[in-house]
């Protein structure tokens, strides 16, 4: 290999890196200027790459992948869905102050890039053929292949809470109908009454998600429904992401609103009477009940054998993003065994696919492997206006073999402001833009 290519994946991974910390600030320029980057394709066919998932990870990964290797890779990608709808920002729509349909984005930028994007399931992978089966498509081999399934959830360590149960009790952890169905709960509810929301015990999507929940529920009881109230059943011993700044929102600007308790939790739905109930016995009943269970990587990735952490999680190479169990399949976003103090969340993902794609582009080519740096930026919206956020970076460790925090990188807000508001609009919009490679 010429010492120009060389150079040429050496600044690929550096434009990786620093597109974490320009993404991270919701910066338009640092975006921008990665969706110009440009590298002379190479002449000879590398291969055959699938991607299973078109969310933050899987879109990611074949957007890149196809950027940065031009005709010499063949990028097929999967997804259920003729459509993406953002899980960030979809509490917003449980608070009133968004539409589900201001969350969704086409995949024909994917497309007019040369990605071959198809609407189908993929019922199953078969990790030693590296070969996909298709509700639809008959079964393909690929060189590589991609997952990025999310998460799906643990219905049955909640009695009760089975296919008829999940008609009428939202979890709304997916974006789309359910999240649009707790809207139309929450404004149909009496104002006087009771919002029950069950928090499932960490690791699940979005550390942050259930408490930015909470206040955008407050939010839409304090300016609609001032009688109303909301009790928190949280499994976990306290609030697991930014608790000064949630636990403040709760005292002062929703005093009154939100009963949050701590170490409940919800191992029981009975349905006829609207009412949760603990481990400890505890019944809570609500006019309106919303109930995320505990969570797991999807089935996907369960069914082939790939969930190698508790029978939950699959573990990765933090190097190649490949699952230890099987080389050749590499593992994104939510369905990972997370590395220390790394959260699931879709800024994360969209890190782990930028890392898969150059790794598999130099897998192809016979090239070291080199690990890339990630960085992680949540926002969480208080109010319709006011944000706070949290930031990390992770690098590799080689002793450890995972990624790990950068001491003092990253931050936390001090208070909730509208200026971080911006931000997080801004954040979105760019993300969306640098997945789906359209204009933002």
């Amino acid at each position: 290999m010429s010492q120009d290519a060389i150079g040429t994946t050496l600044s690929r991974r550096r434009v990786v890196q620093s597109l974490g910390a320009s993404v991270a600030l919701g910066g338009l320029a640092g975006l921008a200027g990665c969706a110009g980057f440009s590298e002379p394709a190479p002449t000879r066919k590398l291969g055959r790459v699938a991607v299973v998932g078109a969310g933050f990870g899987g879109a990611t990964a074949a957007r890149y992948l196809k950027m940065w290797a031009g005709d010499s890779v063949d990028v097929w990608l999967y997804d259920r869905s003729a459509q993406f709808v953002s899980c960030p920002l979809s509490n917003l729509v449980v608070g009133g102050s968004r539409k589900i349909e201001n969350l969704a984005v086409s995949y024909q930028g994917l497309r007019d890039s040369g990605i071959v994007v198809l609407q189908d399931e993929v019922t199953a992978l078969d990790p030693a053929k590296r070969r996909l089966s298709f509700n639809k498509f008959a079964d393909q081999t690929f060189d590589r292949i991609i997952v990025a399934p999310g998460i799906d959830f643990l219905f049955d360590q909640v009695q009760g809470y089975n296919g008829e149960a999940q008609k009428t009790v939202t979890h709304a952890w997916r974006a789309g109908p359910q999240t649009v169905t707790l809207r139309q709960q929450l404004e149909a509810m009496p104002n006087g009454g009771v919002f029950v929301i069950a928090i499932p015990l960490a690791p699940y999507r979005c550390p942050p998600g259930p408490y930015e929940r909470i206040c955008q529920v407050a939010h839409y009881f304090k300016t609609a429904k001032a009688r109303s109230k909301i009790i928190v059943l949280d499994a976990n011993p306290e609030i697991i992401s930014k608790k000064g700044l949630f636990t403040k929102a709760y005292d002062e600007e929703f005093k009154g609103f939100v009963d949050y308790r701590p170490n409940s939790r919800v191992t029981e739905l009975d349905v006829a009477g609207n009412t949760f109930i603990t481990e400890l016995g505890d019944r809570v009943r609500g006019d309106v009940l919303n109930l995320i269970p505990p969570q797991r990587a999807g089935d996907l990735i369960v069914k082939a054998g790939l969930a190698n952490a508790n029978n939950r999680w699959a573990q990765v190479d933090w190097i190649t993003m490949e699952s230890t169990a099987a080389k050749g399949i590499h593992v994104l976003g939510d369905a990972t065994f997370s590395a220390p103090a790394m959260p699931k969340s879709g800024h994360m993902a969209n890190q782990h696919g930028k890392a898969a794609a150059a790794a598999v582009l130099d897998l192809l080519a016979g090239r070291e492997v080199r690990p890339s740096t990630m960085a992680n930026t949540c926002y969480s919206f208080i109010n319709d206006r006011d944000v706070v956020h949290v930031a990390s970076v992770h690098q590799y460790d080689a002793g450890q073999k995972t990624m790990v925090a950068v001491k003092g990188s990253g931050g936390l807000s001090s208070a909730a402001n509208p200026t971080e508001g911006a931000y997080a609009q801004s954040w979105a919009e760019n993300i969306w833009a640098d997945m789906f490679a359209r204009l933002a």
